[in-house]
C-alpha cells in the first residue's frame, strides 16, 4: 500500500512533525513568518489529547512550555528572531534546569523588526550564544518540507534523550513553500521518550548524575517531588554555591552534548560531490539548495566543486569541517546574513585553504548566480 503523501507547506509539516513525535503542549504567540505551525496545531492537538495556549507574549509562551514539559508533556513552541530574543531567559532557565522542550525558529532578517515577510539566517548564532553563561546547545537546520517533518521528530527526540531545549531553525522560504512529503508511517521513525525514573520517591533526586550525564526525569503530579530552580544546584535540586558542585554541574551540561559519544549521535549532515571536490560550497537550509545547483552547474563547467550540508549546527560540525579544510583549494559559505557560521568554518580551517563567504541581507534568496560568481573569483 502506498504512503500517504500531500502537498503541504513548511510550517504545516512541522505541525505534524510535532504530532508525530508524541508533542502533547503548544504554547506560543502569533509572529511572521511561524504563525501557520500554531495555527495548524491549535487543531490538531486536541484531537490527540494535548493542549493548546496562545499565551500574552513570547515570554509567557516560553514558561508555559518549561512548565507543561515538566508535567510530562512534550512541549513545543514556534517564533522567529524577536521572539527567541524575548524567550532567552526562559531558554536559559531550561538549560540549567535541564528540561526538555522544542523551539522552532522561522528566521527573517533583522535586527529588531527587520522584515517579518522575507527570509534570513540571522539567528544562528543566536541559537548557540543567545542566553547567557555557559550552556550546551543543539540547533537543526532543515531545508526541505520534508527534512522539516523529519528534523522536528528528531527535535523532540534529542530534546528528551539529552533533557535540554533543542532548537530547529528554517527561514521563511522554507516556511512557506509548499513542496509534497510523504508521511511515514506510525513507528518507521524512532521516537525517543525521557528515562524515568526507577528509585522509589524517597530515593530520587532528579539532578544525580551518579548513573550517567543525563539524570532520569520524573514528572510534576506524580508522586515524585522534587525541586527546581535557576540556581547552581546539588543532586536534590536545591540551590549550592560550594565551588566542586557548581563546576561539576557546569562542567557535566556541558559535556553530555560536547562529548565524543554525544556528537556521534547528535551531528548530521548531507555530503554531495564532495570526494575530488576542489571547491566546498558549505551551506544549510534553504541557502544550501542554491549551492547545489550551483555545485552542478560548476561541475559542467569543469569546477570541481562539492557541497558540505550540516543539518546540526550546533554542536557545529568541527571535525569534518576541518578534514574538508585538508582537502579543498576554498571553502565558500554562502548565507543569508553578513557572516555567522563563516566565522566557525575559518575558526576551524586553521588557515588550511582560502575561506570566502557569500552574503544577502536584501530580502530576497540567495541564488546560484551569485555563489558561482564567489566560487569564479575565488579560483
Amino acid at each position: 500500500m502506498a504512503k500517504k503523501s500531500a502537498l503541504v507547506q513548511g510550517n504545516q509539516a512541522c505541525a505534524h512533525g510535532a504530532i508525530y513525535a508524541g508533542c502533547k503542549f503548544f504554547g506560543g504567540y502569533p509572529i511572521t513568518p511561524s504563525t501557520e505551525v500554531a495555527e495548524e496545531l491549535s487543531a490538531m492537538l486536541p484531537k490527540v489529547g494535548g493542549k493548546f495556549i496562545q499565551m500574552e507574549d513570547e515570554i509567557g509562551a516560553m514558561a508555559s512550555v518549561i512548565g507543561a514539559s515538566l508535567t510530562g508533556a512534550k512541549a513545543l513552541t514556534a517564533t522567529s528572531g524577536p521572539g527567541v530574543s524575548l524567550k532567552q531567559e526562559l531558554i536559559g532557565y531550561a538549560c540549567i534546569a535541564e528540561v526538555p522542550c522544542v523551539i522552532i525558529n522561522v528566521m527573517r532578517g533583522g535586527p529588531s523588526t527587520g522584515m517579518p515577510t522575507g527570509p534570513g539566517q540571522s539567528d544562528v548564532m543566536q541559537a548557540k550564544w543567545g542566553t547567557h553563561g555557559d550552556h550546551a546547545a543543539i540547533a537543526l537546520v532543515p531545508e526541505s518540507i520534508q527534512e522539516i517533518f523529519e528534523e522536528t521528530v528528531r527535535a523532540f527526540n534529542l530534546a528528551e534523550k539529552y533533557r535540554m531545549p533543542v532548537q530547529v531553525l528554517y527561514d521563511e522560504i522554507v516556511g512557506h513553500m509548499r513542496e509534497r512529503i510523504v508521511f511515514p508511517e506510525p513507528g518507521e521513525l524512532e521516537i525517543i521518550d525521557r528515562e524515568a525514573p526507577t528509585v522509589s520517591p524517597e530515593e530520587y533526586k532528579p539532578f544525580d548524575s551518579s548513573k550517567g550525564q543525563v539524570p532520569p526525569l520524573a514528572a510534576f503530579g506524580s508522586e515524585y517531588k522534587y525541586h527546581v530552580t535557576g540556581l547552581n544546584k546539588a543532586a536534590d535540586g536545591f540551590p549550592t554555591t560550594k565551588a566542586e558542585l557548581v563546576d561539576a554541574e557546569e562542567r557535566r551540561q556541558v559535556d553530555k552534548v560536547e562529548c565524543e559519544e554525544a556528537r556521534a549521535d547528535i551531528e548530521k549532515n548531507e555530503e554531495y560531490m564532495i570526494e575530488d571536490a576542489e571547491i566546498v560550497l558549505w551551506a544549510y537550509g534553504s541557502s544550501a539548495r542554491s549551492a547545489r545547483y550551483a555545485v552542478n552547474e560548476l561541475r559542467k563547467e569543469g569546477i570541481k566543486a562539492g557541497l558540505f550540508r550540516p543539518l546540526t549546527l550546533w554542536p557545529f560540525p568541527e571535525k569534518r569541517t576541518a578534514e574538508l579544510a585538508e582537502q579543498a583549494k576554498a571553502i565558500i559559505v554562502p548565507e543569508m546574513n553578513l557572516g555567522q557560521m563563516i566565522i566557525e568554518v575559518d575558526r576551524v580551517a586553521q588557515g588550511r585553504c582560502t575561506i570566502d563567504g557569500v552574503h544577502r541581507v536584501d530580502g530576497d534568496p540567495l541564488n546560484p548566480g551569485q555563489i558561482m560568481a564567489k566560487v569564479k573569483e575565488v579560483i
